[in-house]
């Protein structure tokens, strides 16, 4: 099962609850390249990671994976395996996406029904929007999960620095934390990728200027990824430091993910179709 990336094409801090958490406004969607997901039948619960990217992820009650898992009735078993692609902490939902991939899976594994939404919540704020699993917006502290209309046919390509950029000193770095939310979304979609990419150029993500702060080399693969032809728009995802390029067709994605994997080798990049458009 593909435990796809999640990107946020535009997040908006719109506030501050008395308990610390914060308000967000998202447009999220998914590309088709992440980490995967097999379970087998076992006596008893394990996970083993594999993969390019298993170093330092644990196979105990730390993985979210494992915590997913307890939140079904106790008693049942399943051999779980990771293969992890996704970098770590990227701004991507690696983790999240792992959680809600592996939620979805034992839920039809184990002929159970999945948590209710306030447990799965539990896990973390974007692993609703992971289980949803398709283009939505995401609202409150992750908990308001809507359809988006019609996405048109997209490409996009990820890079991440292999920069460390802590979400709670992004945070924190935050300027104000009362944002406006999204504008109004059009109700019957976008018709192209170009009329998107116009909507999105009247959003932003909040998280973007203190992370570029914390880790300019940000900017750096913002500024690559503007420069590559085709590119309709750049930015971070999340809280960082992995950020997306939006492009209309596949061949100039793949050949801006090359290019930057050729001239920075020591950067991640993957070019991939958008998940559940039209």
């Amino acid at each position: 099962m593909l435990a796809p990336a999640k990107v946020n094409l535009a997040l908006h801090v719109t506030g501050r609850r008395d308990d610390g958490y914060h308000l967000l406004d998202s447009i999220v969607v998914f590309a088709d390249h992440g980490d995967t997901i097999t379970l087998a039948p076992s006596a008893d619960l394990s996970l083993t990671v594999t993969g390019p990217r298993a170093g330092g992820v644990p196979t105990d009650r730390r993985n979210l994976i494992w915590q997913a898992a307890e939140l079904f009735p106790p008693g049942q078993g399943a051999a779980i395996t990771l293969d992890k692609h996704l970098p770590h902490a990227g701004g991507i939902g690696g983790g999240s996406s792992d959680a809600a991939t592996t939620l979805r899976g034992l839920a039809e594994f184990w002929a159970q029904p999945m948590p209710d939404a306030a447990a799965i919540l539990s896990l973390g704020a974007d692993v609703p929007v992971c289980a949803f699993g398709a283009p939505a917006r995401m609202a409150g502290i992750g908990e308001e999960i809507t359809p988006l209309p019609d996405l048109p046919p997209l490409w996009i390509v990820l890079v991440n620095p292999g920069v460390e950029v802590p979400t709670g000193s992004v945070f924190k770095a935050l300027a104000r934390a009362d944002n406006p939310p999204l504008p109004e979304l059009p109700a019957e979609g976008w018709p192209d990728a170009v009329a998107l990419v116009d909507w999105l150029c009247r959003t932003r993500n909040d998280l973007e200027p203190p992370a570029r702060a914390i880790q300019p080399e940000i900017g750096r693969v913002i500024d690559r990824l503007n420069a590559r032809p085709g590119c309709l728009l750049a930015r971070m995802s999340g809280s960082g430091a992995t950020c997306f390029a939006l492009f209309a067709e596949e061949f100039p994605a793949r050949d801006a993910a090359a290019a930057i994997a050729a001239d920075q080798p020591d950067w991640w990049s993957v070019a991939a179709p958008v998940l559940g458009v039209r």
